[in-house]
């Protein structure tokens, strides 16, 4: 069954159970996978749906960390509760350990050196970790593997 059946089938049990919040939620990434599809004309695959529960992932943070800044606590833990729904559907995730060594069989197998072949490692880097890894700590390990 592919990722996107699964959070088909999810919103389905939700619905049955009524359980709002999280019918809400998989509702949300339901609407931005159509919206991805209808934009361009294709049907999403497992990565381009991990793609956009990270994308929505990382949305949640940043208005989690603007609520609490403003001391709206009530929107900081919907959000956190939506962010708790979507992380779900992501695969497990890489230790910063795990990430490292991959970065660095990356880095070893293009024969990059110096910061000047970033781009191209961060590209090899994103279609081998799409999804299992955060990639705000990839880039930092692509930076530490390429300076050092």
């Amino acid at each position: 069954m592919s990722l996107k059946d699964q959070i088909t089938e999810d919103m389905k049990t939700a619905m049955r159970a009524r359980d709002s919040e999280r019918l809400g939620t998989i509702r949300l990434l339901l609407a931005a996978i159509k919206q991805k599809e209808v934009d361009e004309r294709v049907v999403v695959d497992d990565v381009a749906v991990i793609a956009i529960v990270d994308k929505l992932i990382k949305q949640r943070k940043d208005s989690i960390a603007a609520y609490t800044q403003a001391g709206r606590m009530d929107l900081a833990d919907k959000e956190a509760s939506e962010t708790t729904v979507l992380q779900a559907y992501l695969p497990a995730r890489l230790s910063a350990d795990e990430v490292t060594a991959e970065v660095k069989a990356i880095v070893a197998e293009l024969g990059a050196k110096g910061p000047g072949d970033m781009g191209k490692v961060m590209g090899a880097v994103k279609t081998k970790l799409a999804g299992k890894a955060d990639m705000g700590q990839v880039s930092a390990a692509v930076k530490a593997a390429l300076a050092g």
